[in-house]
């Protein structure tokens, strides 16, 4: 039992990666980006959301019914790290900055974006 209070106090103290990702049209690259404070659960999320035909984003949803989902790769484009203080528990305004940074990016290379 001692193993498993262990393995239960371990889980919390994990912090799942947060960051920047995108849902890249294979076709067209036209992206979808966005930011999570759990990009692996956002991911999840968002290709379920994508299957059962009840994503936000209008336009993707289309395509993504179109093309198939192997028509499309998700990829995590950068992560932001923890404070190490400890003391700030919300990243909202930063991985929003981040996000801006990476659309910024990515619309210099003439990359066209799906908007939700």
């Amino acid at each position: 039992m001692d193993r498993r209070k262990q393995l239960k106090a371990l889980f919390k103290q994990e912090k799942p990666e947060m960051g920047v990702y995108a849902i890249e049209c294979k076709a067209s690259g036209k992206m979808l980006v966005a930011a999570s404070q759990n990009l692996k659960s956002a991911m999840n999320s968002s290709r379920f959301k994508l299957n059962a035909g009840m994503h936000p984003c209008r336009e993707l949803q289309e395509e993504w019914q179109e093309r198939g989902a192997e028509g499309f790769a998700f990829r995590v484009l950068d992560t932001l790290a923890y404070a190490e203080d400890k003391t700030q528990t919300d990243y909202t305004e930063d991985l929003e900055a981040l996000r801006t940074l990476w659309m910024e990016r990515l619309a210099e290379q003439n990359i066209e974006f799906y908007r939700p």
